[in-house]
């Protein structure tokens, strides 16, 4: 026998039993997965943003399969009516659930806060964070690098030329928390969109004392407190000199934003305020000074004359 064919077989041998070994192995450490998942994740949107606190579309979906309910999850992306679609799937019922946005909570324009140092580095709110306070006197404000805008998948979020602050497209944004997460100085909130798509928040996270924070800008919260008396809601809370509002607790009653004296509280999507109708005060008039009448000359009639003496006047000479 040649020594090529000893070699054939004998490699032919090795591979069969390795490939015998490795199908036993695959047999006794086989992970099932229900199939359920591969459906799921089918009907998710596959944009695997993290916004569903799972890692990507497949994580949630096997979170989804595995829980038995659906309560508490939602898929920031496909919204309701993906959650119906993973229902049917699982035979579960969808829970409706409350749609949110980013907001942002910070008013420091460039008329609100003036710039006092120019930064010349890495354009990223994380390197211009951990290395200094900011372009501006207000250390907890927005950086303006862009840094929101760049993990953004939807193109929910630009920076403003004009004002320098992020500002979110409601129409595109998901809520699902990238930029949020990217932010440095956490001044992106996720927050309930509210009936009709109004809600109040405080446009504010300086936490600074009053004097120091209305030096640093001009719109901060000075933590007066005027806010916390007037809400009948107990919706306010006032901690480290800055106020924040309860989305839960909030009514929208807009009476703090009235008392606001800085203007930091935003009223988002309500109608204008009805200007309040001016009262007409009556103006007193002056009496009329009476007229004096004029004293009428009284005019006295002569007696008429008896009959006897016209008889016995004398009589004109012709």
């Amino acid at each position: 026998m040649s020594l090529i064919l000893v070699a054939v077989i004998s490699l032919g041998v090795i591979g069969l039993i390795a490939a015998v070994i490795l199908y036993a192995a695959s047999k006794k450490f086989a992970v099932y997965e229900d199939p359920r998942i591969g459906q799921v994740a089918e009907v998710l949107p596959q944009a695997n943003c993290g916004g569903c606190g799972y890692p990507g579309c497949s994580g949630f979906a096997a979170a989804c399969v595995k829980a038995g309910s659906l309560e508490g999850k939602l898929c920031p992306v496909g919204g309701q009516p993906t959650m119906e679609k993973v229902a049917a799937i699982l035979g579960l019922e969808a829970t409706a659930s409350e749609p949110k946005v980013a907001v942002v909570r910070c008013n420091g324009t460039c008329a609100n806060r003036p710039k006092i140092t120019h930064y010349d580095g890495v354009r990223s709110c994380a390197v211009a964070h951990a290395t200094y306070g900011g372009e501006t006197g207000c250390s907890f404000g927005c950086l303006g690098c862009g840094d929101c805008v760049k993990v953004c998948q939807f193109g929910a979020i630009q920076i403003n030329p004009e004002t320098g602050l992020p500002e979110v497209d409601e129409e595109k944004c998901t809520a699902c928390g990238a930029c949020s997460k990217a932010c440095p100085r956490n001044i992106i909130e996720i927050r309930p969109k509210g009936k009709n798509n109004r809600r109040v928040y405080v446009q504010c996270v300086n936490k600074e004392k009053g004097a120091v924070a209305r030096k640093a800008c001009t719109a901060a919260c000075i933590g007066c407190g005027k806010w916390v008396k007037v809400c009948p809601f107990e919706a306010i809370t006032l901690e480290n000199n800055l106020a924040y509002i309860d989305p839960a607790k909030c009514k929208s009653c807009r009476k703090c934003e009235m008392e606001c004296p800085q203007g930091a509280i935003i009223a988002k999507n309500f109608p204008p305020r009805k200007a309040k109708p001016v009262e007409a005060v009556a103006t007193p008039v002056a009496p009329k000074a009476p007229v004096e009448s004029a004293p009428k000359a009284e005019v006295v009639n002569p007696a008429p004359a008896s009959a006897t003496e016209s008889a016995q006047a004398p009589k004109a000479e012709a």
